[in-house]
């Protein structure tokens, strides 16, 4: 798939895949491609509607699917959102992304209404993490995402093992640093605690104050 090119060069782009388009109106590829040029640009609603064309043309592109995903996060609208994700993982078997998206917004949609929808959420959400993390042994994000769905469910210990994966696979990827220090502390493993917020902080990472206050009279 194409990259988003630079402000200068994009609306030749943009002209450049149209005329394919007009070509070979059937290729899915050249709809998709088109509409990562047309979302470069904010141009949504023309974005959606090249999408739309992609799936017609190639109903497996799952690629697609996260897209308009997107769009609809985008316009704050999450179930769309979740919709079309739920589409991605139907369109191709083992599409990483699409659980992985599927999870995290599961967990947006967690709002302390109602404790057994809530929970429902939760599970269902640490199934298509983990799925994410089995297609794609290497999904930093799926795995720091399924820490902190463990750690809305409860299972403490699992939250850390998720996190300390994603810090093996990038070490420098400061959200998990932040989630370890979240879960040491509520294990009062204070060293650990102060060791992954310090990381975070030097990774850039704005660790909430809260949380370094937490820590503040533990540190020598």
């Amino acid at each position: 798939m194409t990259t988003v090119p630079k402000a200068e060069n994009a609306e030749a782009h943009i002209a450049h895949l149209r005329s394919q388009i007009t070509e070979n109106t059937e290729c899915g590829s050249n709809h998709y491609n088109l509409a990562v040029a047309l979302m470069g640009q904010k141009e949504y609603d023309a974005a959606e509607e090249a999408l739309h064309d992609a799936v017609d043309c190639s109903p497996t592109l799952a690629e697609a699917y996260v897209l308009l995903g997107g769009i609809c996060l985008q316009r704050g609208d999450v179930e769309g959102c979740l919709r079309y994700n739920r589409y991605a993982v139907k369109a191709r078997a083992g599409f990483a992304e699409g659980y992985a998206n599927i999870g995290f917004i599961l967990l947006q949609l967690v709002d302390g209404k109602n404790e057994k929808d809530d929970q429902e959420k939760i599970d269902t959400a640490i199934k298509n993490l983990r799925k994410a993390v089995v297609h794609n042994a290497k999904f930093v994000q799926a795995f720091t995402t399924l820490g902190n769905a463990y750690y809305m469910k409860g299972l403490l210990e699992e939250g850390i093992k998720a996190n300390l994966e994603a810090v093996r696979i990038q070490p420098e990827f400061p959200i998990a640093h932040n989630n370890l220090c979240v879960g040491y502390l509520e294990k009062k493993e204070y060293a650990k605690a102060i060791e992954h917020c310090d990381i975070a902080i030097s990774l850039g990472y704005e660790v909430p104050q809260g949380l370094q206050d937490e820590l503040a009279p533990h540190r020598k």
